[in-house]
């Protein structure tokens, strides 16, 4: 019996895949969440929310990880305000 959704499998294309991992953006900082500045504190929040079933107590390390985003993201633009257009 076949549900109203569709039950076609679905097939997965490791081609898509390989071609997104060779892509280059034009600022590799801006491809990995590894290359951020905010890594530590990104880690740091995982690793609460890991050890600690109550979210809240990990409310510290969650503002950390926002402030260093909006710190980051107020330095791109700053920087991107800089730069000619021509």
């Amino acid at each position: 019996m076949a549900s109203s959704r569709g039950d076609a499998p679905v097939s997965t294309s490791l081609s898509a895949s390989s071609s997104a991992a060779a892509y280059s953006p034009p600022y590799p900082s801006a491809a990995r969440l590894s290359d951020s500045q905010c890594f530590s504190q990104y880690s740091a929040s995982l690793k609460c929310l890991e050890s600690n079933s109550d979210k809240s107590k990990c409310q510290k390390q969650f503002d950390d990880y926002k402030e260093c985003k909006k710190k980051e993201r107020e330095a791109r633009l700053e920087r991107n305000r800089s730069r000619s257009l021509f």
